[in-house]
């Protein structure tokens, strides 16, 4: 079982910046992939971005590349999801998955929201 924790959501104006972060209760030499997912009232959860914690590659949605950056933690177990340029559409609960091959686990989600 690994415990997922996110913080750092909060209400931005557009054109600025947040920073999220993501605990899990295991060391990440356990963990295959640490993502951000995002869900906006009345829409599908999406994948925004991953990162593997082997060798670090990345992944990240179109609408976000360029303004995302997805990192890992000094501590093995965390992972940071840094948002510049933020709009209004990123508007949406923001939760951070851990994959441990077959499962993902959650966590309870950070609300984002950007006035315009």
């Amino acid at each position: 079982q690994v415990q997922v924790v996110e913080s750092g959501g909060g209400l931005v104006q557009a054109g600025g910046s947040l920073r999220l972060s993501c605990a899990a209760s295991r060391a990440t030499y356990s963990i295959d992939a640490m993502a951000w997912y995002r869900q906006a009232p009345g829409k599908q959860r999406e994948l925004v971005a991953s990162i593997r914690t082997d060798d670090g590659q990345t992944y990240y949605a179109d609408y976000v590349k360029g303004r995302f950056t997805i990192s890992r933690g000094n501590a093995k177990n965390t992972v940071y999801l840094q948002m510049n340029s933020l709009k209004p559409e990123d508007t949406a609960t923001y939760y951070c998955a851990a994959s441990v091959y077959p499962n993902n686990y959650w966590g309870q989600g950070t609300q984002v929201t950007v006035s315009s």
